[in-house]
């Protein structure tokens, strides 16, 4: 497997695997960077069978049952790798027919966060569906918030259908975080070529390191804008992405702690339920 530093796409059997797979597949050949498909295989308490041996326990019926048991998770854990060599590698293909020209498979049995953690010196950008195999119709998948708390790298959240990203939105407002974001993107082959504009939610009074982020960008070669927009994020970001027919989104994400997020309320996750494009989370 590459050492060079990698987009890692994590995939599960859902209706995002393709989605998440055709969005890796962009962004590693415009940084031009290995391409490795993660499947984590995470062991629910759920997938127990549900047989009943309430009639099984008895004198010296516990080893036997022990056994039974230990024999049965061994079968289903078989069968979930083949399952998920068999998914892999057709993402594989998939993946190598959009012209990337490397593209590694790796399969896990553990939590998709932890996973992620500890590949994550490895990573360049990881990749993954805004939902999962477990997600309701709507709304965020249970794990989002926790692989990307987990993370110090970039995570783009995909929607379930692929589009080449011609105009960008940015989410500024003025944290360390997103001025750091903007110097990432200038730095970046990822968004050459496209237009980019800054928005900033509320007051002015910061519309100086607005400009100076715009005037980075430009000097850098991309079509930039920035405008301050009165009102709240959660009400001007999507309203922007109207507005200007954006593609993707970027935005800092979680930068406040889980416990300051339960009693407040999360601005990510207001953005990330109210804003239908792909994101690009900023750590």
């Amino acid at each position: 497997m590459s050492t060079t530093p990698r987009v890692i796409a994590c995939v599960d059997q859902s209706l995002f695997a393709e989605s998440v797979t055709d969005h890796a597949a962009w962004v590693a050949k415009r940084l031009d960077a290995p391409l490795e498909l993660l499947h984590v295989i995470d062991r629910h308490p759920e997938t127990a069978t549900s047989s009943d041996r309430s009639g099984t326990i008895g004198p010296n019926a516990q080893e036997l049952l022990l056994s039974q048991l230990s024999s049965e998770d061994e079968m289903r854990a078989r069968s979930a790798r083949e399952r998920g060599r068999l998914f892999l590698d057709a993402l594989r293909e998939r993946a190598l027919a959009a012209g990337v020209s490397v593209v590694d498979v790796r399969q896990r049995l553990g939590h998709l966060d932890e996973t992620l953690h500890d590949l994550q010196a490895g990573a360049r950008l990881f990749v993954l569906g805004r939902r999962g195999d477990q997600a309701a119709a709507s709304g965020l998948g249970g794990q989002v918030e926790a692989v990307v708390r987990a993370l110090e790298r970039p995570i783009l959240t995909v929607t379930d259908r692929f589009q080449a990203p011609r105009r960008v939105l940015m989410a500024f407002d003025g944290s360390r975080i997103t001025r750091q974001g903007v110097e990432m993107l200038a730095q970046s082959p990822l968004l050459q070529g496209l237009g980019i504009e800054l928005v900033m939610a509320g007051a002015a009074r910061a519309s100086g390191l607005l400009d100076a982020a715009a005037a980075r960008l430009q000097a850098a070669g991309m079509e930039a804008s920035g405008r301050v927009v009165p009102g709240e994020a959660a009400q001007v970001i999507p309203q922007a992405l109207k507005e200007t027919g954006a593609d993707w989104l970027i935005m800092g994400a979680y930068t406040h702690s889980p416990w300051r997020s339960l009693l407040r309320g999360s601005h990510t996750r207001d953005l990330l339920q109210a804003c239908r494009v792909p994101a690009l989370l900023l750590r």
